[in-house]
C-alpha cells in the first residue's frame, strides 16, 4: 500500500496488518457471541416486541406514543452522531477498548432490564421511551468498540469470513431469541407465571429475558480477547481537546487517504438503504401483498436465516475477491430483486408453466433481498477495518456510526415521498408498493458513489496526528 507522511503522525500501517497473523477459533467464537446476544436488544426490544408494546393504545394511543418514541430516538441518534467518534478515539488511546465494550454492554443490559417497570399506563410512556433511547445510545457506543475489535481477532487472510460469521451469528441469534420470546411470553406454549398478561407482565418479563440474554452472551468476548495496548505516549485529553484531535485527524485522513472518507460517505448512503429493506419489508408484505401477522413473522424468521447464510457466504467471497466486489454484487442483486417486486406487484402470473401469485413473488424475491443484505453489511465492516490506521479502529468506526446517522433520514423520506407521489396516479391500495422505488434510489445512489472508491488493497492507509 501507498503511504504518506505527516509531522507527528502515527505509523502508516493498518491495525489489521500490524496485528495478529494467526488467530484462534475460540476468540472468533467469543467475539461473534456478542453479535448473537446483541440481537435480543435489536430484534426483540427495538423492532418486534417492546417498541410495539410502547406504541400500543395502553400508552395513550398509537399516534401519540409513536410520535414520542420517534422523538426520543431522534435525540438518541443525535447524541450518537456527536459522541461516537470521540468515545472510540478515547478507548483507542487509553488501551480501554474491551473495558468500554463491557461498560457499555452492561449499561444496555441494565437499561433493558429496567423496562420491566414500564407498566401499561400512559404515565409510564416517558420512562419507557427514555430507557429505549438511552439503550440505543449505549448500544451504538458498544458497537463502535466491538467492530473495532475485528482487526484484533482476524488476519488479512480471513477478515471477511470473520466479519460475515459475526453478522450471521447476529441474524441467527435474533431468530432464536424471538422464538423463545414467542413460545414463553407472547404466545406461551404452556401455562406459567411469565405467561400472565395482567399488567402486561409477560411483555415486561421479555425485557428481563432480553437483558440476561445479551449480558450472558456478551461475557465470552470480555474474557477471550485481550485488552488493546495503551498507545505509546498517549496523553489524557479533555472532551474539547478530543474533538480538536478528531477534526485534525479527519483532515489528515482526507489529505493522506481520501478514499477512506469516500468510503465512509458511500457506505453511509447504501447502509441506510440496507436498513430500510428490513424496516419496511414487513410493512410492504402486509400492506401490499396481504400477509397476515403470522405470515410476516414467518417471513422475518426465514429472511433472517437467509441473511445469515448470505453474510457467511459473502464473507468467504470477501477474502477471495475483496470487499468492494462483494458489496457491488450485493447492491446489484438488491436492485434486481427489488425491481422484480416493484414491477410485478401483487398480481398473478404464469412463468415456465407455473402459476405465480403475488405472495409467491414476494416470498421468492423478498428472500433474495435478504440474501444480499447480509454480505453488504459484513463486507462494509471488513472494508473499513482494512483501512483503519494502527491503533485508530475505534475512532474510525465511531465516524462510521456518525456518517450512518447523518443520512439515516434518506430512505424513510424517499419511501414516504414515493408513496405520496404515486397515490394519485395508481389504484387505491397500490401506492405503498412504490415505496420500494424510494429504497432502490438510495441503494443505487450508494452504489454509484462507491464505484470510484478504491479497494482497500489499492488505497493508502491514512497517516494521522498523534494525540
Amino acid at each position: 500500500m501507498n503511504s504518506a507522511s505527516a509531522p507527528g503522525a502515527t505509523q502508516p500501517s493498518s491495525e489489521l496488518e500490524s496485528g495478529n497473523q494467526r488467530t484462534g477459533k475460540g476468540r472468533i467464537l467469543a467475539w461473534a457471541s456478542w453479535d448473537w446476544g446483541s440481537a435480543a436488544f435489536n430484534a426483540v426490544m427495538t423492532t418486534f416486541v417492546f417498541t410495539v408494546y410502547l406504541t400500543s393504545n395502553a400508552f395513550g394511543g398509537e399516534d401519540q406514543a409513536s410520535a414520542v418514541l420517534g422523538g426520543a430516538l431522534a435525540v438518541a441518534g443525535l447524541a450518537i452522531a456527536l459522541l461516537a467518534p470521540v468515545t472510540g478515539q478515547r478507548s483507542d488511546a487509553g488501551g480501554r477498548r474491551k473495558l468500554w465494550l463491557g461498560v457499555n454492554t452492561a449499561a444496555v443490559a441494565i437499561l433493558t432490564a429496567l423496562c420491566f417497570f414500564v407498566f401499561p399506563r400512559p404515565e409510564f410512556l416517558l420512562l419507557g421511551v427514555s430507557l429505549i433511547a438511552l439503550g440505543n445510545v449505549f448500544f451504538e457506543f458498544a458497537g463502535v468498540n466491538y467492530n473495532a475489535m475485528l482487526a484484533q481477532i482476524s488476519t488479512p487472510r480471513n477478515i471477511g469470513k470473520v466479519s460475515g460469521f459475526g453478522w450471521g451469528a447476529g441474524y441467527l441469534g435474533g431468530i432464536v431469541a424471538l422464538l423463545i420470546v414467542l413460545q414463553l411470553f407472547v404466545q406461551p406454549s404452556f401455562d406459567w407465571f411469565g405467561a400472565s398478561t395482567e399488567d402486561s407482565l409477560n411483555i415486561r418479563l421479555v425485557a428481563v429475558f432480553s437483558a440476561l440474554w445479551f449480558f450472558i452472551f456478551a461475557l465470552p468476548v470480555l474474557f477471550a480477547v485481550p485488552e488493546l495496548p495503551r498507545a505509546a505516549q498517549a496523553k489524557r485529553l479533555g472532551l474539547p481537546a478530543s474533538y480538536g484531535l478528531l477534526f485534525r485527524r479527519i483532515k489528515a485522513i482526507y489529505a493522506t487517504s481520501p478514499h477512506t472518507i469516500y468510503f465512509l460517505l458511500a457506505s453511509a448512503v447504501f447502509r441506510d438503504g440496507l436498513a430500510a429493506v428490513f424496516t419496511f419489508g414487513g410493512i410492504i408484505a402486509a400492506g401490499t401483498f396481504g400477509f397476515e401477522l403470522s405470515e410476516v413473522i414467518f417471513f422475518a424468521i426465514f429472511g433472517n436465516v437467509v441473511a445469515a447464510v448470505g453474510a457467511m457466504l459473502g464473507g468467504l467471497l470477501d477474502d477471495r475477491i475483496g470487499p468492494k466486489r462483494v458489496i457491488i454484487g450485493s447492491l446489484v442483486g438488491l436492485l434486481v430483486a427489488g425491481s422484480v417486486i416493484l414491477v410485478l406487484g401483487n398480481g398473478d402470473y404464469t412463468f415456465l408453466g407455473m402459476a405465480w401469485a403475488g405472495s409467491t413473488i414476494f416470498w421468492v424475491f423478498g428472500l433474495f433481498l435478504c440474501l444480499f443484505v447480509g454480505p453488504a453489511q459484513a463486507s462494509s465492516r471488513a472494508y473499513l477495518a482494512r483501512l483503519a490506521p494502527h491503533g485508530e479502529s475505534g475512532e474510525l468506526f465511531g465516524l462510521y456510526a456518525t456518517t450512518g446517522r447523518a443520512v439515516s433520514f434518506l430512505a424513510p423520506t424517499l419511501f414516504t415521498l414515493s408513496i405520496t407521489l404515486a397515490a394519485p396516479l395508481v389504484a387505491p391500495g397500490e401506492a405503498q408498493r412504490w415505496g420500494i422505488l424510494g429504497i432502490m434510489v438510495v441503494l443505487l445512489a450508494g452504489l454509484l458513489v462507491l464505484l470510484p472508491v478504491k479497494s482497500p488493497d489499492e488505497a493508502p492507509i491514512a497517516v494521522v496526528p498523534a494525540a
